[in-house]
């Protein structure tokens, strides 16, 4: 029986029928019928996602529980929250693409660091978030407990410490509505972010211990023991914004276990999507069509597979607005 969709949704269905349109309606049918029929679903974060307010879709999608494991970079990790407690010190560049190096020296040396048209207050967002994330990270080390770098964040958050900070609805966090329902995240590649960059300088001034914090290997058994364990039935779905190894790693965590660990039964993941404006190409992993994925024990033959050629940050939203019916 068909759906009565709201505004947005019912607007897609009526406009949206050919090329990258219709491989976007496509995608959502699929992901939709994927959890109607008891599926999971994997939602990787690539590119600069959280400073682009995706949360403003994704965290309602956690909340109603259409996504049940994230992978993300360490910058979409942090930007999230950076966003919830400085929102009103960014500052908007429109006309980024005429910036000479002069004038993006000039945004540096007034404390900004640009990401497209945005650039994100360092004092207000980087340094707030610094002050009392060390704390948890050294009341952690004093006691001889690890945590893998998102669980960190979630204890920020959850000690209600930052809301004192909060400049935007925190009902549009995704960061915030993930810790409340302390949905699995997977983070690989932390390091490079720029609170992998500040823990890396407390290790070297000797203040904090490397080990405090667990590994990208710790991280990939903390996947697969998740995926064995709710790859049943329809199994999992891998939805994908963008490339790069927010994508790449949790992907792979089924040949590692078919292969590797010799799980001759596990399942492929049961749905995938991929939206990137990288074009496809040779030997690129974001340019990569899903049936290439085949051939790596990623997906099966039969999984449905959809790529949506365009930018992600208006297709996402969409995207999730047909999911949650607006």
């Amino acid at each position: 029986m068909a759906k009565n969709r709201n505004t947005i949704s019912k607007f897609l269905e009526e406009h949206y029928l050919h090329f990258n349109a219709a491989a976007l309606v496509d995608a959502a049918k699929g992901y939709e019928t994927h959890l109607e029929e008891g599926g999971k679903m994997l939602i990787s974060l690539a590119g600069a996602m959280s400073t682009a307010e995706l949360g403003k879709s994704l965290a309602e999608m956690i909340r109603q529980g259409k996504v049940d494991i994230i992978s993300c970079t360490g910058a979409n990790l942090e930007e999230d929250i950076m966003n919830l407690v400085a929102h009103k010190s960014y500052k908007r560049v429109p006309h980024y693409r005429d910036l000479s190096p002069v004038e993006e020296r000039a945004l540096l040396d007034e404390g900004f660091n640009r990401v497209t048209d945005t650039c994100i207050p360092e004092e207000e967002a980087f340094r707030r978030l610094q002050q009392h994330i060390h704390k948890i990270w050294k009341e952690a080390q004093d006691k001889g407990e690890r945590y893998l770098p998102h669980e960190y964040m979630y204890k920020m958050l959850l000690s209600g410490d930052m809301e004192q900070y909060y400049e935007i609805d925190p009902a549009n966090s995704w960061m915030l509505a993930a810790a409340e329902r302390n949905l699995p995240i997977v983070c690989p590649g932390w390091e490079d972010s720029t609170m992998g960059n500040i823990f890396a300088s407390y290790c070297m001034k000797g203040e904090l211990q490397s080990t405090t914090v667990k590994s990208g290997i710790e991280y990939m058994t903390y996947l697969a023991d998740w995926y064995v364990e709710y790859a049943v039935g329809k199994g999992v779905g891998f939805f994908q914004i963008g490339g790069g190894i927010a994508g790449d790693f949790p992907i792979c965590v089924v040949p590692m276990l078919y292969q590797d660990m010799e799980m001759e039964n596990i399942p492929f993941w049961s749905y995938f999507c991929q939206i990137s404006d990288s074009t496809t190409s040779y030997g690129s992993y974001s340019g990569a069509v899903p049936n290439e994925k085949i051939t790596w024990g990623k997906l099966d033959v039969d999984t449905p597979k959809f790529i949506v050629e365009s930018d992600a940050t208006i297709v996402a939203p969409l995207i999730f607005a047909w999911l949650l019916n607006y």
